[in-house]
């Protein structure tokens, strides 16, 4: 499924122009303005017309980062046929057709609500929200399937781990993505987590404020760290159930969005999430306990502003292998946590 141009796309001008900014457009980054219409046109082309000002907003010089507003005039200087052609950003799903057709169908079945704006997904755990490296199968793969009867290509909001389920936010227009992704820039979404730890954190509630930064030993790996280099992360907690001293039945709210933020926190209290052999490693796994082995963490509830009116409030029921496991230690699967802003 390689990736089609925009509709918005326009044909490269071979003469200067001058384009209004629409009300639709209104605070969008000229960069993104210019990659919906030009989407051959590269960052560092883009940034080298801005400099010699041959990009104008409303007669004047402008930084890439700008946001437009409607009524504003953009000047576009000749460009060639190239820029109006996107590149191909999604190369083909390396499966056979008959594999791409059950994940598009499995994701259809997932949808946890769908209008003009927003697609909630309760992804499956094991499948990736985008490709790379070795990865073959991904949301971002299937999405012209989950297009349905809109203009536009679905877009995603944001990513969950390829082995975390649970709710995952899609746009549907390009005005609705752009809203939604502020409300995550801007913390102004509340995302609620359930996870199964291997024993119970200690207290049994509480925030956890620990820095993360890369591994410069472990690429891709995220460890603690306390000093200048770490991204600060935060995450609030609370222990529902206990299973003895076992395991425990945890909600999380990430106050911040670091890669694997909750892992690892639940890591550093000494309790990892069952399955977890990336940061638990052999204490992921409970002895004795006939268990499934996948990562025992849920995307369960997010609530946000829609990007056109009202909330989206949107909970995702538990995956197979985390209903197995609530049944085998006698959690509550529709227990309602009350979290630190309830």
């Amino acid at each position: 499924m390689a990736g089609a141009t925009p509709r918005s796309a326009d044909p490269a001008p071979r003469a200067v122009q001058t384009v209004t900014v629409s009300q639709d457009d209104g605070d969008l980054r000229l960069d993104r303005w210019f990659r919906q219409r030009f989407p051959g046109l590269t960052h560092g082309r883009l940034e080298k017309l801005l400099r010699t000002g041959q990009v104008r907003v409303d007669g004047k010089r402008a930084k890439a980062a700008q946001r437009l507003e409607p009524g504003q005039t953009v000047r576009i200087p000749p460009l060639d046929e190239a820029a109006a052609q996107a590149p191909v950003l999604r190369a083909p799903m390396p499966l056979k057709a008959e594999k791409v057709e059950g994940l598009a169908a499995e994701l259809k079945r997932a949808i946890l609500l769908i209008d003009d704006d927003v697609i909630v997904l309760n992804k499956p755990s094991g499948l990736a929200t985008q490709g790379g490296g070795k990865v073959k199968a991904h949301v971002d793969g299937l999405l012209d399937h989950l297009q349905f009867d809109a203009k536009e290509r679905p877009r995603l909001i944001h990513r969950l781990d390829q082995e975390t389920s649970g709710v995952l936010l899609i746009g549907r227009t390009a005005k609705a993505t752009r809203r939604l992704s502020e409300a995550f820039r801007e913390r102004a979404t509340r995302k609620e987590y359930w996870a199964v730890t291997v024993g119970v954190p200690q207290p049994h509630q509480g925030r956890i404020d620990l820095a993360l930064a890369r591994s410069p030993n472990n690429v891709g790996r995220v460890v603690e760290d306390g000093d200048e280099e770490g991204q600060r992360a935060i995450t609030d907690y609370s222990v529902v159930e206990a299973a003895v001293r076992h395991a425990a039945f945890v909600a999380m709210w990430p106050v911040t969005g670091r890669t694997h933020q909750l892992r690892l926190h639940m890591a550093a209290l000494g309790t990892p999430i069952l399955g977890d052999g990336k940061y638990g490693a052999g204490k992921a796994a409970i002895a004795g306990a006939e268990l499934p082995r996948q990562l025992h963490l849920h995307a369960r509830r997010l609530v946000l502003p829609h990007p056109a009116r009202g909330t989206i409030d949107v909970t995702a029921p538990l995956p197979p292998h985390m209903t197995t496991t609530f049944r085998y230690f006698d959690f509550d699967p529709k227990a309602k946590p009350e979290g630190p802003e309830d």
